[in-house]
């Protein structure tokens, strides 16, 4: 038999869950203070020192000082790629195709509406886009 009971390894998954939970957030904070622009050097230097040389009290500390801004800036970074995403389905809409003898006009005006559909364009796009393409 084993003299490893049942509860000791549930204990020893949680503590291995939660050690796997801590570089998690040790990382996250890492990133965040390289990727926050209102940062300067010497901030950046010092809060990567604190968090390198005592990492529970350094990353603990940022979280309670910083932590709020954090998920801002997370938020605003998330919303920047998904206005340039929007931006770049608009151009490539927008664009005329490739010029060649056998382009496909039905498949080009499916595309558009499900863009339109999925909320990628507006009404006035979607008729820029399909007068354009009608019009080639």
């Amino acid at each position: 038999m084993s003299n490893y009971p049942l509860l000791d390894l549930f204990l020893t998954f949680v503590w291995f869950f939660l050690w796997i939970l801590w570089f998690i957030l040790l990382f996250r904070v890492i990133a965040d203070i390289f990727r926050d622009d209102d940062l300067g050097g010497w901030g950046k230097a010092g809060w990567t020192i604190l968090v390198c040389i005592l990492p529970f009290l350094g990353v603990f500390v940022y979280l309670i000082a910083r932590g709020h801004s954090m998920g801002e800036r997370e938020m605003t970074r998330a919303q920047r790629q998904d206005e340039q995403f929007r931006a770049y389905v608009r151009d490539a809409a927008q664009s005329p195709p490739p010029s060649g003898n056998g382009r496909d006009h039905v498949g080009e005006l499916e595309r558009l509406a499900s863009l339109r559909k999925s909320g990628d364009l507006t009404e006035e796009e979607y008729q820029q886009a399909k007068s354009k393409l009608l019009t080639v």
